[in-house]
């Protein structure tokens, strides 16, 4: 899966988090902003309240179930700033991709 195709899965799946801004930053790799504000996934930076910072490579084991996400981020791989609330919230509504 791309980053355009995961986009557009999390706008067809409605995955965000109701009133926040989660974005996921791949470095290099760009980002995707889940704005449950205005209740769209984009591909576009700006603020958000929670950042997940993961390589693009470790995202993708993690989601084909490769790596755990407490694993990953105990092993430095995974990162978040702001809220951790809402990254713990996430799991929850990215587990909806795979449905």
């Amino acid at each position: 899966m791309t980053k355009s195709e995961m986009a557009a899965a999390i706008n067809e799946k409605n995955a965000w988090l109701p009133g926040k801004r989660v974005k996921l930053d791949f470095g290099s790799e760009g980002i995707v902003m889940l704005d449950g504000v205005a209740n769209q996934a984009t591909e576009e930076d700006g603020p958000a309240d929670t950042t997940i910072k993961v390589a693009w490579a470790d995202w993708q084991e993690m989601s084909d179930g490769r790596l755990d996400g407490m694993t990953a981020f105990m092993q430095g791989k995974l990162k978040i700033e702001g809220d951790m609330s809402n990254a713990m919230q996430l799991q929850g509504v990215l587990a909806k991709l795979k449905g």
